[in-house]
């Protein structure tokens, strides 16, 4: 299991990540999982608060073009992977920022309801095992924010959801390399974590792509 996280975070360094928003956000998000990305920066749009926690950063590019709530954020960034944290860390020089090492299937190293707000942006598909055993990441998410905050993210499933077949080719190809794990992520497993996490919470598609957010209680 260990590997396989290492393996799913592996491609997101140096090089890769200079062109990693224009595959994701011009080229596979819409061409392939059939979704847009402006849905994507809406639900950052209308869930960030004023301290917040991003789980599997990424290139920071959602959180650099998203509105807060207020004029200074703080911003907790947490991954695996030591480059991504750079990575975001200066392209969000902005606003005050911190890094800190972490794995999203392990509780976070930080205080519990220390946040308001807390995202897993296209994480959970690069997370290996069903949604059954990688959903306590939202539970980990959950623990993090304060009562009241609201968790959301977006993650790409393999069915419950329409999968073009462009869409299921590069899925394969991609678990085939370990850099996604979702052959088993199933729509209604992802409701049954969100059920066992929160009392309010939205769950919509586009495509192929679940968008969720809750309300920790």
């Amino acid at each position: 299991m260990e590997q396989a996280v290492d393996d799913g975070q592996s491609p997101y360094h140096g090089r890769n990540l200079a062109f990693y928003d224009f595959m994701v956000f011009r080229g596979s998000a819409p061409l392939f999982w059939r979704a847009s990305p402006r849905d994507f920066l809406t639900m950052y749009n209308t869930c960030l608060g004023a301290k917040h926690l991003e789980i599997g950063v990424g290139t920071g590019y959602l959180l650099d073009r998203a509105r807060f709530p207020v004029s200074n954020p703080e911003i907790t960034l947490a991954d695996l992977n030591p480059a991504t944290l750079d990575f975001a860390a200066q392209r969000l020089a902005h606003y005050k920022t911190a890094k800190v090492v972490a794995n999203c299937l392990e509780p976070l190293p930080v205080p519990e309801g220390s946040h308001d707000s807390a995202s897993l942006s296209f994480l959970l598909h690069c997370v290996p095992g069903s949604l059954r055993e990688k959903g306590v990441a939202i539970k980990h998410a959950a623990t993090a924010v304060r009562s009241g905050g609201t968790v959301f993210g977006h993650t790409i499933l393999s069915s419950g959801v329409p999968v073009s077949g462009a869409g299921r080719w590069l899925m394969k190809n991609l678990n085939q390399k370990g850099v996604f794990h979702n052959d088993e992520d199933d729509l209604a497993d992802l409701r049954d974590q969100l059920k066992q996490n929160f009392d309010e919470f939205d769950l919509v598609t586009r495509g192929s792509v679940a968008l969720f957010r809750g309300r920790k209680p």
